[in-house]
């Protein structure tokens, strides 16, 4: 009779297989699986070896790859690594569930049920609860905790925003320094010429792009960079409280540049209580175009993300994932369109491929 290793025998760091399960038992993988299952007649010594084998590996059936071979519903995952401050905010409307709701719907064609995990207040998701056999990560922070755990579990995964500190995972690009030099240079035109960036304090790649572009902008320009960060979870009170005290250490800054919305609202707040007009003294502007941004006042000047696309994209990168096919790293969506409103200047809307655009 063969004996149960103490040693798990699958390397270390890979997820140990039920061949593993099959070797350490003296078994077969079929027997293994009839033991773990209730398949069949497996002697009760021998299905006591298969448990005791499971324990000692830290064996977990692949559920993915069983749905796989039985064609059963397959199930994702839609994960906000940002704080529900800014990633939905009061009203628990805006960005993740803008997002959601067109996932959901691309995810639902292709024969996959989508979960939404929204974020939680101390950062811990309960994913190991979750019974999923792929996620979407929207813009994940450096060195992502929710990526680890997926990656650790043998799970696809496909992040909406580059991932900072995972070369192998695959993601939509979504154009932060297009994005940010739209918005630069629109204040630009305005007459702005001396504008403040406003980004989150946590490590993102839409924020470090959002900082680079900037200060080559301000080079380009021959500007001083004035750089603040507000903290995600404090949202809105955070954008109001940072910004007055950017504008008390600066009051020569006639424009804002604040990609997260939340904090352009509380800049707008911050500008209003100090008396400084918009748009006359000073023009903020923002990059996503949802509630906040058309309800703001006065309302935000923003950007068109084309989030149908990217929450498409993103659906379509993980299925092929899914499916086996790996080729596919990185997807884009359209190039980002410029949505004029009165923080900026009163017009119409606009595009950025307009070739005959307004200053």
């Amino acid at each position: 009779m063969s004996k149960i290793t103490d040693k798990a025998p699958s390397p270390q760091g890979r997820r140990p297989t039920i061949l593993d399960v099959a070797r350490a038992a003296g078994v077969s993988p079929t027997t293994v699986s009839h033991a773990l299952n209730n398949k069949r007649y497996v002697d009760e010594k021998t299905r006591e070896r298969v448990k005791d084998a499971v324990r000692k590996l830290g064996y977990r059936p692949n559920k993915r790859a069983q749905r796989l071979r039985t064609g059963e519903a397959q199930t994702i995952a839609l994960i906000s690594s940002m704080p529900f401050e800014i990633a939905g905010g009061a009203s628990r409307l805006g960005f993740l569930m803008e997002v959601a709701a067109v996932a959901a719907a691309a995810a639902l064609t292709r024969g996959l049920a989508l979960v939404l995990v929204p974020p939680l207040v101390n950062d811990r998701q309960p994913l190991e609860k979750l019974d999923i056999d792929g996620a979407i990560v929207i813009e994940p922070v450096r060195d992502d905790p929710h990526v680890a755990y997926l990656q650790g579990q043998g799970l696809p995964v496909v992040c909406l925003g580059r991932p900072l500190g995972y070369d192998d995972v695959p993601y939509i690009d979504i154009h932060s320094a297009q994005t940010t030099r739209l918005l630069l240079d629109h204040l630009w035109t305005q007459g702005s010429r001396h504008i403040a960036l406003l980004i989150g304090a946590q490590q993102r790649n839409s924020y470090v792009e959002a900082e680079a572009t900037y200060r080559a902008f301000c080079a380009e320009h021959d500007l001083a960079p004035i750089v603040a960060k507000a903290e995600e979870h404090g949202g809105e009170a955070a954008g109001l409280t940072t910004s007055r005290e950017l504008l008390h250490e600066h009051p020569e800054i006639d424009g804002i540049c604040a990609p997260v919305d939340a904090f352009a609202a509380g800049a707008l707040q911050a500008a209003q209580q100090l008396d400084r007009r918009v748009p006359e003294q000073i023009k903020v502007v923002t990059r996503y175009d949802g509630i906040r941004a058309k309800t703001s006042t006065p309302p935000l000047t923003a950007v068109d993300l084309h989030l149908e696309q990217l929450a498409q994209l993103g659906v379509q990168l993980l299925f092929d994932h899914l499916g086996g096919d790996t080729s596919t790293q990185t997807l884009e969506p359209p190039l980002p369109d410029l949505v004029l409103r009165a923080s900026s200047k009163p017009t119409e809307h606009w595009t950025a491929s307009s070739e005959a655009a307004p200053d």
